[in-house]
């Protein structure tokens, strides 16, 4: 169901208000330059920060623009399972083709816990269930066997992997079975993990180079690997310059600098990245062909 280039979309301020026509616009230019599917209100849409009110309307625009063409898998993650119910709810309602749901965050459950956490999203909505599992930022890890437990629920459709560790995709692979969808969490390992069986990536650099990105993915989907390494040659060094400061500060730097009309301000407590992250970014994006 979910696969290929994802991107984790950014969400775009101007004067400290979303700004719906350049959300539209961006949406429209990852559909058009071959994304296979979107993330709003992920960690680099700055979920965080978004009202309740602003995270649903950046998800019911996005559903609006992307009109079916491809699949909109909203952000509906939180450490309390109520209100990750009450989100996979109101992603439901408004047309969202799965959920996004972040392992809970400094409650620090017990594998036990997160069991009975993402079985209870999966009773409680039949939207599909991406479990997002990144213990750098919950510091909680859903063991190789828990998840292979979840997958066997009916609406846990697959995995975003941020843990960094390549070997979990092929025992999760044997855990969760083929059908289960591994997603890379990680840009600059996608190419490792596509090869041990991974179907895609939920990245953050698409936001800058969708195109390359979903090229990237289409030579791994089609087993194309010397495609794929030369793809991850030109990409490498951009994946690696929007982690040079504090997320997403350089990827909206990178994207005004490709785009424009796409604003670059961030919502406190995130600030603008350092001169020297500037110049990774730049040097990267001329690597890249981009700028």
């Amino acid at each position: 169901m979910f696969k290929g280039s994802i991107p984790a979309l950014v969400t775009p301020f101007r004067d400290e208000s979303f700004d719906e026509e350049a959300f539209r616009s961006h949406v429209e230019w990852q559909i058009s330059q071959g994304s296979h599917g979107l993330v709003p209100c992920g960690t680099t849409g700055e979920a965080a920060t978004l009202t309740f009110e602003e995270h649903w309307r950046v998800v019911e625009v996005c559903v609006d623009q992307a009109a079916g063409r491809v699949p909109v898998i909203a952000g509906c993650g939180s450490n309390c399972t109520r209100s990750a119910r009450e989100n996979m709810k109101a992603a439901e309602a408004r047309g969202a083709d799965g959920a996004l749901c972040v392992v809970p965050y400094y409650n620090r459950p017990s594998q036990e816990g997160l069991y009975a956490h993402f079985a209870a999203l999966a009773e409680s909505s039949d939207l599909p269930i991406v479990i997002y599992n990144v213990p750098s930022r919950t510091v909680a890890d859903i063991s190789v066997e828990m998840l292979g437990r979840l997958a066997r629920l009916p609406t846990i459709a697959g995995v975003k992997d941020a843990t960094g560790n390549l070997g979990r995709v092929s025992a999760q692979r044997i855990a969760c079975g083929e059908d289960f969808a591994q997603l890379s969490g990680n840009d600059d390992m996608a190419l490792g993990f596509m090869a041990m069986g991974g179907v895609g990536c939920i990245s953050v650099t698409a936001n800058v180079a969708p195109k390359l990105c979903a090229e990237f993915q289409n030579a791994c989907l089609a087993g194309d690997w010397a495609a794929a390494l030369r793809l991850q040659d030109l990409l490498y060094p951009l994946h690696a310059a929007l982690f040079t400061d504090a997320s997403p500060g350089p990827v909206k730097y990178a994207l005004n600098r490709v785009r424009p009309d796409m604003p670059s301000q961030l919502r406190l407590p995130m600030t603008l990245p350092s001169e020297a992250s500037c110049r990774a970014v730049d040097a990267a994006l001329a690597h890249a062909g981009l700028a």
